[in-house]
């Protein structure tokens, strides 16, 4: 296994840069999801591991060797496609040895080798079958299995479970964190789902319009979101967000906003430098930390009801504040809610998030 290192990575077509000044590193044996939007360079990143594309500019490093220009083959490097990428006319014996045969190795090594990785996937029993005669989540294992014949030195992942429904999506993504921390192996996964990555990765590197804007562990992501992006993108359902006006007042800060009743907040330099630039703030708060209180108390937002959704352990309460501006509780209760009821929310002070006008997270106290 070894470890990946990007340089001040940029990547154009044309006049557009899908990957623009990437810098981060992947430590030997770290499981790393490259999370984002369609369009936000995670997967050309992945390429550019791969040798799939070349850098415009920068530097990318496998093991601490360059490899900026290095060819594919000569990377020691596996890679399982969205497409699982399987020969259709081959069974799955030979598609799981194909990488050994394309060095050489003899049948006998080969098809044994692709035998004891495929006993471990739990598909050796279909070893004489073609692609076309096992099920999508079988197909998935022949494609990891054929990524794993050959010892590499990282493991990269490019949406591998989008194509299994939402039960194999489930099952493959447990098998997948216990075959990582098993094997010890250097890995990076491409996803656009966030539970995927919060579920498999030791740290997420977050995408936006070709830049990284949060490189953290998953529990870091969530409980401190670096950016309204990140907090908006990482969570099911995402945080809430509501713009409010931010001032002043005999050392605490004030935060006003539609249907908003919330105590004064301590001040800080940290928001006292975000005031000085603006009034405006984006106040955060996660769903789950979230209640059904009544009217006008303290620490609250109240707006008509949009939408009560029953999900069996819980129900997910909406809020409609108008213009589109809507607030998502979790709910732990069987009240019965009706649609346009004047419903509040209230929210302990401690999980508040404050953003700046930039949208950049303010540090809270002790951070």
């Amino acid at each position: 296994m070894a470890s990946v290192e990007f340089k001040s990575v940029t990547k154009s077509f044309g006049d557009f840069k899908a990957v623009s000044e990437v810098n981060f590193n992947i430590g030997d044996g770290e499981f790393v999801c490259l999370l984002g939007p369609s369009g936000c360079g995670k997967t050309t990143s992945l390429r550019m591991m791969a040798g799939l594309e070349t850098p415009t500019s920068g530097q990318i490093l496998i093991g601490g060797d360059e490899v900026t220009h290095l060819h594919p083959k000569d990377r020691n490097i596996a890679m399982v496609f969205q497409d699982y990428a399987l020969y259709p006319h081959m069974n799955l014996a030979d598609n799981i040895a194909y990488p050994l045969k394309v060095r050489g190795e003899a049948v006998a090594n080969r098809h044994g080798r692709a035998r004891e990785v495929a006993d471990v996937l739990k598909i050796g029993h279909l070893m004489d079958r073609l692609p076309s005669q096992i099920s999508g989540g079988q197909q998935q294992r022949t494609s990891l299995a054929r990524a794993l014949v050959y010892p590499a030195k990282v493991y990269l992942f490019d949406e591998p479970l989008s194509n299994l429904d939402a039960k194999l999506r489930l099952e493959a993504r447990g098998f997948l964190n216990h075959l990582q921390r098993d094997m010890g192996m250097t890995a990076v996964y491409v996803t656009h789902d966030q539970a995927e990555a919060m579920a498999l990765a030791t740290r997420i590197a977050v995408m936006d319009q070709g830049k990284i804007v949060q490189y953290a562990s998953p529990i870091e992501i969530y409980r401190r979101p670096a950016t309204t992006f990140v907090a908006n993108f990482v969570g099911n359902p995402p945080m809430n967000l509501v713009e409010v006006d931010g001032t002043q007042a005999g050392g605490q800060l004030v935060l006003k906003g539609e249907g908003l009743a919330m105590a004064g907040l301590p001040m800080t330099d940290a928001i006292g430098n975000a005031l000085a630039s603006s009034s405006k703030l984006t106040l955060g708060v996660r769903p789950e930390h979230l209640s059904l209180t009544a009217a006008g108390a303290t620490n609250s937002i109240s707006a008509p009801l949009f939408a009560n959704e029953n999900m069996g352990p819980e129900s997910l309460v909406t809020i409609d504040r108008g213009e589109g501006a809507r607030v998502t509780a979790r709910i732990f209760t069987d009240d019965h809610l009706h649609v346009s009821d004047q419903v509040s929310l209230s929210f302990s002070a401690e999980h508040v998030h404050l953003f700046d006008a930039m949208g950049k997270r303010i540090p809270a106290v002790g951070e």
